[in-house]
């Protein structure tokens, strides 16, 4: 429960605190006073969206602090899971900065927004009157009904098939589109790679064959001084190797006579060897070079189609074919295991709808069974508020796809009057029957829910007298399962309270701002007592306030 609420510099309020109570309390007020600032500052604590417009004094930050008795609440895991310490006395603090940002802390550890948010959902109802909208739409009436029957770990399941059955669904539709696109290309590719297959090209083969035309093309030459230098070595009369051959014979006539001369001679025999070697080298060159007018045409057209396939292809060179040939073949071959991928996928997809359709069938079926006992307690309640011959029931209609929530939209159906049949509560309920609606739903939702606290933002508009009355008997009762706050404007309301808390404005040298104080036995007597007759507090009213007290 909700037991401390602090709140610093945030709209008219300077600075303020109160000490909240268990069971049910009602919080009264002037309009203007400030009731709706108090449920504003306690939303930034569930993770409601801020900004430097909240700020009174633009030059400091705001501060909401409130201090929760989360011991019966069995929350530690949530702790644990979110790696805040746990404490019986929760103090969650929100603070807006005056740049704008804010930040959010639980015990003192920082929390992200969602996590603040999730925290605040599992201890805190705020009903404001912008929320009575909501019974109208079937989302809400829906989400009514989850409660009760108790289907939030199957919701949980559910939601998990539901974002997996999506990712199949989307990743079947990109294979098929693939797929689809991929066999519009496929006799293209095909056509590419068996072009080039057929082509048997091989690595080098561009180099080679650039080589060999240069060879033959230039053999003739090539031979002609291949010929010229053989002759000029091996020449009879004055070839290279003669003439060596000759001064190794005058040097060795010497060496004994001029030992000088040995090394320069040792030298010669090397170079005559190497020169001999050389001379028989080129021979074979000159053997090997063909004037063959035939190859080298075969040649040349061999190399003009490759030119040929690089410039279809648009690749620098054949080497670059043999690459673009293997991503074909790669292309082609993930083409070709599309029908597989898509299978599979299929498959999963269509398991994953079954598993989805059962679950969806099992929530359908918990939904429909509370129902009954559903419809009645709502229509007791309904009663006790003063609608004798309403009757409230709820129509199922099964989506033709699978939604967030299942396959079931529900529609409340309701009526005033005995003489008219259920329709639409939306089109035929009226602004007050549309509260009691909502109050009885909240009735019943907390006992399931086993929720903290919930606080009512005027909830009571549109009744008065008995019907007031007969709603503030209502929440006190809730109050003996949770702490209930009621922010009203009807003195039969604000009497059943446990405690009672007056907003107000005081006036100072700083301002005017916003204040909360707990009356005293004697000052309720009086507000209740201006609540019955206005500012000019008479006799009668202040009787008929003490007679309300007492009644309680």
């Amino acid at each position: 429960m909700l037991k401390s609420l602090t709140i610093q510099n945030y709209a008219l309020i300077d600075s303020l605190h109160i000490e909240l109570g268990e069971g049910f309390s009602t919080i009264t007020g002037e309009t203007g006073a400030g009731k709706s600032i108090l449920l504003g500052a306690l939303s930034l604590l569930v993770g409601q969206r801020a900004d430097t417009d909240a700020l009174l004094d633009k030059n400091r930050k705001c501060i909401v602090e409130a201090t929760f008795d989360i011991s019966p609440y069995h929350l530690e895991t949530f702790f644990e899971q979110n790696e805040i310490d746990y404490a019986q006395l929760a103090i969650i603090r929100r603070e807006i900065l005056e740049t704008g940002r804010s930040r959010a802390f639980v015990n003192d550890t920082p929390v992200n927004l969602s996590v603040l948010k999730e925290l605040g959902e599992k201890l805190i109802d705020i009903h404001s009157q912008h929320q009575n909208s909501y019974l109208t739409e079937w989302g809400f009436q829906l989400k009514v009904l989850d409660i009760i029957a108790g289907n939030q770990a199957l919701l949980q399941q559910y939601r998990e098939s539901f974002r997996r059955y999506h990712e199949l669904k989307k990743e079947l539709t990109e294979l098929i589109a693939l797929s689809e696109k991929g066999q519009q290309e496929l006799d293209y590719l095909q056509h590419q790679f068996n072009e080039l297959e057929q082509a048997k090209l091989r690595q080098g083969e561009q180099q080679e064959l650039e080589d060999e035309v240069k060879l033959l093309s230039n053999a003739e030459e090539i031979k002609q001084y291949l010929g010229y230098a053989v002759a000029a070595l091996n020449a009879e009369e004055r070839g290279t190797l003669i003439q060596l051959k000759e001064i190794i014979h005058y040097l060795t006539r010497i060496k004994g006579l001029f030992p000088k001369t040995e090394p320069l001679l040792q030298r010669l025999d090397a170079l005559y060897i190497e020169a001999r070697d050389i001379a028989n080298e080129l021979e074979r060159l000159d053997e090997s070079v063909e004037l063959d007018p035939e190859k080298l045409e075969t040649v040349r057209q061999r190399l003009d189609y490759l030119y040929t396939l690089c410039q279809k292809h648009r690749v620098q060179n054949a080497d670059a074919l043999l690459e673009l040939q293997q991503q074909l073949g790669e292309r082609l071959k993930n083409i070709q295991s599309f029908g597989e991928a898509i299978e599979k996928v299929r498959q999963q997809h269509e398991e994953e709808t079954r598993r989805l359709t059962e679950i969806a069938e099992q929530l359908r079926a918990n939904r429909q069974k509370i129902v009954p006992a559903f419809e009645e307690e709502i229509m007791q309640i309904l009663r006790q508020l003063g609608m004798p011959h309403a009757v409230f029931s709820v129509a199922f209609e099964q989506l033709p796809e699978f939604h967030t929530t299942g396959l079931d939209a529900v529609t409340y159906l309701f009526s005033a009057n005995r003489q008219i049949p259920p329709q639409d509560i939306a089109k035929v309920a009226s602004g007050g029957e549309i509260s009691r609606v909502m109050l009885a739903l909240k009735s019943v939702i907390a006992r399931s829910l086993a929720m903290p606290t919930i606080i009512f933002d005027e909830i009571d508009t549109g009744v008065s007298g008995e019907i007031a009355d007969k709603m503030g008997q209502i929440m006190k009762s809730m109050a003996a399962h949770m702490q209930v706050i009621s922010i009203t404007h009807l003195p039969q309301v604000a009497a059943k309270g446990k405690n009672h808390y007056l907003v107000y404005k005081s006036d100072s040298e700083k301002g005017t701002h916003t204040q909360i104080k707990l009356l005293s036995p004697d000052e309720r007597v009086m507000e209740i007592a201006k609540m019955l007759s206005g500012k000019e507090i008479s006799e009668a009213a202040v009787d008929n306030a003490r007679v309300l007290l007492q009644t309680e």
